[in-house]
């Protein structure tokens, strides 16, 4: 088993938040924010431009890191068939855009739908809008209006 060390952004332009729509099996539909794993000798600065630009097309620039949280998947046969994704720890990072203009994404996550910018209010206050990682989702009002980075917790998922 290895840790695997990710970025997610947190992009807004006004009044909006861009997340990926997503949909499996075990959850359905949801929502995450654009990022991805961090490759050998990439910056997390590097790596959270390179994962948004592959999944949602827009260039970003990171401003601030905002918070930190990890999960850790029990599933033994989930741990046996993806020994390198059972370890995450998410470095989360408010992000601007560098312009408006959007490229076509290259890389999309198996499970993304697509892009869709998302009113603000109805993530924070949103009660059908699941958004992982759930420590995020849960605190993303509190992470938006913060000045200093925030540790969200450990979280363990079957």
């Amino acid at each position: 088993m290895s840790i695997r060390s990710t970025v997610k952004a947190i992009i807004v332009n006004d009044g909006k938040i861009l997340l990926n729509r997503c949909r499996d099996d075990k959850f359905g539909d949801y929502f995450s924010l654009p990022g991805g794993g961090q490759n050998q000798y990439e910056t997390l600065h590097e790596a959270v431009v390179r994962e948004c630009l592959e999944e949602t097309g827009y260039a970003v620039k990171p401003v601030r890191f905002a918070a930190l949280c990890e999960t850790i998947f029990t599933n033994e046969d989930f741990r046996k068939s993806n020994p390198n994704h059972t370890h995450r720890i998410y470095h989360v990072f408010i992000c601007e855009l560098c312009d408006s203009e959007k490229a076509t994404p290259t890389e999309k996550d198996i499970m993304q739908v697509s892009s869709e910018w998302v009113d603000i209010s109805a993530v924070s206050s949103a009660k059908n809008l699941r958004l992982f990682p759930t420590a995020v989702g849960d605190n993303i009002q509190s992470i938006l209006d913060g000045t200093s980075p925030v540790f969200l917790g450990s979280n363990y998922k079957e």
